[in-house]
């Protein structure tokens, strides 16, 4: 199903104010019913697909599940055969924001809230995509923020200040990241000679133009993405990226990417069940493209995970067809959030866990200590 028939979906059954009473699908209604998958046989992971859903939280997960298709209703990663839950304090506080918390899955360690990549006393860590540079690998990020945002940001960028988004962009431009797509067109400075092939209109998404660039920045929006706008969707810019990623790692030894949701958070800061669930679809897509992917390549681990949840969402008693959605505050909650899990090393994120533990568990699904050093830079 393409993403426009699915955004205008959502406007159309969520038409209904920022919160309050929402009409449900009717029970026996089901319109995805729960898909079986298979799994993987591959002894390691080759390829690594992050989907993070920022701001997600299980009754996030609950709320969209109900309002798409009922009680019966599968979202996406809801049919992968592993789940778990995380716990995600960053080092000062049992709050965390999104730059602590994508440190951890980028390096494995605890850091301050604001901080990207660099410990609690501002030292240099090392992340995911820099780690895979050295055996091989290629690396891509999506985001529907800024690329410079603090959850792709924690990829490349080691700074105590994730609003220092100039510094960032430029830590981009030198970052082992091959192809970035989102928006922050005011972050950065205009190309030079030097610069990667930057792109800022959709059109432009072309595989056999991008095929032909070795590294690639889009960004279709000055800052953040409004998708009044014409902005891409998430579920594009992956396609794309996996396109690209795919391509560029065929005589490598795979590739890593990352992809958000960033605005299901930004809707939870809004207390807007209509804006969270327009973004919900976009994300929900956007795992199915990549389950697809990782269906027809069984090399590929897929995780879909939070960093936090946003607005300690409610779900009360329903009245009638129609459920209560109350939020309770405009910030982050602390509730922990899920994990889950398809392919090969899905294993690994069951049970309860911290989310540093994240990157090391997906290190050990790659076999990182047994991988050899290469280049894959041609």
């Amino acid at each position: 199903m393409k993403k426009s028939f699915l955004v205008i979906s959502a406007f159309a059954l969520f038409a209904c104010g920022s919160g309050g009473n929402i009409e449900l699908v009717p029970i026996g209604a089901d319109t995805k019913p729960p898909v079986i998958l298979e799994r993987s046989t591959a002894p390691t992971a080759k390829n690594i697909i992050l989907l993070i859903g920022d701001g997600m939280g299980p009754n996030q997960v609950a709320l969209a599940k109900f309002a798409t298709g009922g009680v019966d209703h599968r979202l996406s990663f809801e049919n992968f055969p592993i789940t778990g839950i995380v716990y995600n304090h960053s080092s000062d506080s049992l709050y965390t924001d999104s730059a602590a918390s994508a440190t951890t899955w980028a390096t494995g360690v605890k850091t301050k809230n604001r901080y990207l990549s660099v410990d609690a006393e501002k030292k240099f860590l090392p992340t995911i995509p820099e780690l895979l540079s050295t055996k091989g690998y290629k690396s891509g990020l999506v985001a529907t923020s800024s690329i410079t945002h603090a959850t792709p940001a924690a990829f490349y960028a080691h700074i105590n200040n994730r609003y220092k988004e100039k510094e960032i962009a430029k830590m981009l431009i030198d970052s082992d990241i091959d192809i970035a797509l989102g928006g922050g067109q005011e972050f950065f400075d205009a190309p030079s000679e030097d610069s990667p092939f930057m792109i800022y209109d959709k059109t432009l998404l072309d595989s056999s133009l991008l095929n032909s660039k070795e590294q690639v920045i889009g960004l279709f929006a000055e800052d953040g993405f409004d998708r009044r706008l014409g902005t891409p969707t998430q579920l594009e810019m992956t396609q794309v990226a996996l396109t690209f990623l795919e391509k560029k790692s065929q005589n490598c030894n795979g590739f890593f990417l990352m992809s958000e949701g960033s605005q299901i958070d930004w809707a939870g800061h809004d207390n807007n069940v209509e804006y969270m669930l327009v973004e919900f679809a976009d994300f929900d897509a956007t795992v199915q493209a990549a389950t697809n992917f990782a269906v027809a390549n069984q090399d590929t681990l897929i995780l879909v995970t939070a960093d936090h949840a946003t607005g300690g969402l409610v779900l009360q008693r329903p009245k009638g067809s129609k459920i209560s959605a109350q939020w309770t505050t405009g910030s982050h909650d602390l509730s922990p959030i899920n994990i889950y899990a398809y392919g090969p090393g899905a294993e690994l994120f069951s049970g309860v866990m911290d989310n540093t533990e994240i990157f090391d568990r997906i290190l050990q699904a790659l076999d990182y200590e047994n991988l050899d050093s290469a280049d894959c830079s041609t």
